[in-house]
Formats: C-alpha cells, sequence, structure tokens
C-alpha cells in the first residue's frame, strides 16, 4: 500500500462492470484468494480513469475494451461505492469507482472474449444468488445495486 493509502486508510480503484446476456455479473478471483471481485484496479500515475481501465482489462481479461468489439464502444460512469477494503486493517476503505461499456451491444460482444490473464485464476458471471461469502465487501455492495437497479438477475 502507497504511504498516501496508509495515512488516509482509503484506497482509492477503478472497477468495470460488465453484463452478460444472461444478465449476470462478471467478478474475477486473484491466483491464491479466496474471494471475487469486480475486475479493475488502481490508476498508475497520470493515467485517466479510461486509460486505468483500458491496461487493467488487459492485465486481467485479456481484452481491450476498445478494439476488441465491433460496435464502437465508449467507457461510461456507472456509480462510486465505499465499504471496508478486503484483506486490510479495520477502518481501511476502498473506494471503487466504477464504469460500464455501452452501448449495451458491445457489452454483449466481450462476453465471448474474456478470459483470466496472468494473475487471475478464474472469472465467473454470477447473479444476485451468489453466495455473499465468496464476495468482497465492495463486490456485495455493487452486487446489490445492480439488482435494485434491474440489471442482473
Amino acid at each position: 500500500m502507497a504511504a498516501d493509502e496508509e495515512s488516509n486508510a482509503f484506497i482509492d480503484k477503478l472497477a468495470l462492470i460488465l453484463i452478460n446476456s444472461q444478465n449476470k455479473q462478471l467478478v474475477a478471483r486473484s491466483t491464491g484468494k479466496s474471494v471475487f471481485y469486480t475486475p479493475g484496479g488502481k490508476r498508475e500515475q497520470a493515467e485517466t480513469d479510461q486509460q486505468a481501465l483500458i491496461r487493467e482489462c488487459m492485465e486481467e481479461l485479456s481484452v481491450n475494451l476498445l478494439t476488441s468489439t465491433k460496435n464502437r464502444c465508449t467507457i461510461e460512469p456507472y456509480g462510486t461505492f465505499q465499504a471496508q477494503a478486503f484483506g486490510k486493517p479495520e477502518g481501511t476503505m476502498v473506494r471503487m469507482t466504477c464504469y460500464r461499456v455501452c452501448p449495451r451491444e458491445a457489452e454483449l460482444e466481450l462476453e465471448g472474449l474474456v478470459k483470466a490473464n496472468a494473475e487471475i485464476e478464474e472469472l465467473k458471471w454470477i447473479d444476485s444468488s451468489f453466495d455473499r461469502d465468496k464476495l468482497t465487501i465492495t463486490g456485495i455492495t455493487i452486487l446489490d445495486d445492480l439488482k435494485k437497479n434491474n440489471l442482473i438477475d
């Protein structure tokens, strides 16, 4: 954790919400970890949110968000969620700024293209009935919001 994150007890991350044709959300599990999270990560110095998401999706999901689909797509804001950071000391919070791929046709194209890359052991498409003990707290919050907005089953 960077020094500024420790002093603020706050971790700032980005995530990409992908929803497939069966109205399920994509989650990832890192190698050696027991819980799933919404794919994404931290910005590198001088990166925009879009640049960071494109890089993280290449690293984690093996796709370039802007060139992998036939339909021209954009990355649009979805929402920001805060919760206790998984595996961190009590009181360390994570702020997850989430985005979605638009239009829906481009998002659906990504369904068949994503595959786990080096640091990811498993990808899974989940709905609101997924075992919450297998999700980060932020992941649960995002899942509940997607269900509340009728974006997933």
